[in-house]
């Protein structure tokens, strides 16, 4: 890595950095706004799906372990389920799997109810998203096809109104969290996209690019909070290049090359915007993590690399790809950056030193990181998800119950009831968890 050590930082800009994000005592309590207010769906728009079992094809079943502790289930793909999303404002989930179909269902009611399938896939559904005004719903598949659904009926009903297929491989795909309508996704051959979606469900191309010389592995839209009038993007590559774009004039912002990080060799595969809860209102910040365990932190504003490391020294019994970075969260409660790697190990950092707080450890490979006030929860290819304290890096509660791996979460809340963690297996079963704490 170039020479790089676990703990090497850009000191000269440890000044600059510690200017960016408010201290552990600066910050108040994160106030959560209840989103799962009930849906409209009347009995005849949805039916009832509590098939036991899991059907794998071929005729055969995996009945799901006897270490279970989930409260219920949704079982309708016949593989592996890749993505797991849900609606802004109401209890739907949406489910995408290795069946090549994507699937509407409850989160609110014990058992889910089904409550529509979405066709026109004819590859893996291996991502997604509702817009955030929940009127659209945008899924992708692993040929590069994209599908545009508008909502009907007070979300009961999806209708397919646009179709896009420009590239032959979707990597991600995301919708931006304050401008309704708006997309952006990256493909195997570099590009990067951006749409809006019209109020009649047509499409407005708003910019496409091919600056990455390798496929593009994420992206993240930043400066989300101040208005419909700035649309900004930052994607990574695993040619070692971050790019910021404007998406209405399709300008780049910035460009980091492997020659702006000392010439290191990082195929980046994971990034992740910090919450303005942490920064100072004076700058966008993200991270980005590369499979070969290198760490940067990027100021979008100037393109200054903040802060670069190596975040873990591998044992010579371990594979180069242990020490990929495959999740990244931050927290918006307090100076906290989370990183899951293909190891099994989470490192959590306070922010306001770059130093190491905790170090977890997790049997196997982790998947996605997620924070919610005090806690850290971190899914694994276990079959696993675990709740970790994030102040005192204590273990809190493991939802056990899957035969495979966990691909995919969401987290949904009610004021009146405990938190929910819906799953996406491997083995192509959803469960859902009720967290005690």
């Amino acid at each position: 890595m170039s020479g790089l050590e676990a703990d090497q930082e850009l000191s000269r800009d440890d000044a600059a950095l510690q200017d960016e994000f408010i201290d552990n005592n600066e910050v108040e309590q994160e106030v959560v706004e209840d989103d799962t207010a009930s849906i409209p769906m009347d009995e005849d728009d949805v039916e009832n799906d509590a098939t036991p079992g899991i059907d794998v094809g071929d005729g055969e079943t995996i009945e799901i372990d006897v270490s279970n502790n989930s409260v219920t289930y949704f079982d309708k793909h016949s593989d592996s389920v890749f993505t797991v999303f849900q609606h802004p404002t109401l209890p739907l989930i949406c489910s995408g799997g290795g069946d090549n179909l994507a699937y509407l269902w409850t989160s609110h009611s014990q058992p889910p109810k089904f409550a529509g399938t979405l066709n026109g896939h004819t590859e893996s559904v291996i991502a997604g998203g509702f817009s955030c005004d929940g009127k659209f719903l945008v899924t992708g598949d692993m040929t590069g096809k994209v599908l545009i659904y508008i909502s009907q009926s007070g979300g009961t009903k999806w209708k397919k109104v646009s179709e896009i297929q420009e590239v032959e491989e979707i990597i991600w795909l995301k919708c931006h969290p304050t401008i309704p309508g708006v997309f952006a996704f990256g493909a195997i051959d570099g590009s990067v996209w951006c749409f809006q979606i019209n109020p009649d469900g047509s499409l407005d191309q708003l910019m496409t690019q091919l600056s990455h010389q390798l496929e593009c592995t994420a992206g993240e839209f930043i400066s989300t909070e101040q208005g419909e009038n700035i649309l900004e993007l930052v994607t990574c590559s695993s040619d070692s290049s971050i790019i910021g774009w404007n998406c209405y004039t399709s300008q780049t912002l910035f460009k980091i090359t492997q020659d702006q990080i000392r010439g290191t060799n990082a195929p980046w595969v994971s990034i992740s915007s910090a919450p303005s809860s942490l920064t100072n209102g004076n700058a966008s910040v993200v991270a980005c993590g590369s499979n070969n365990g290198v760490l940067a932190i990027i100021n979008c504003n100037s393109g200054s690399v903040l802060h670069l490391s190596a975040v873990i020294q591998l044992k010579p019994e371990q594979d180069e790809l242990d020490a990929s970075i495959e999740s990244i969260a931050w927290s918006q409660s307090f100076p906290l950056l989370a990183l899951g790697l293909v190891c099994g190990e989470i490192l959590l950092y306070d922010t306001t030193s770059w130093k190491v707080r905790h170090r977890f450890l997790l049997e196997d490979s982790v998947t996605k990181l997620l924070f919610d006030d005090h806690d850290l929860f971190v899914s694994c290819i276990n079959g696993k998800v675990y709740q970790f304290d994030a102040r005192t890096g204590q273990e809190k509660f493991v939802c056990t119950g899957h035969n495979m791996g966990v691909l995919d979460f969401v987290l949904t809340k009610k004021n009146d009831g405990p938190r929910r963690i819906i799953t996406a297996g491997d083995e192509g079963v959803s469960l859902i968890f009720e967290v005690p704490n």
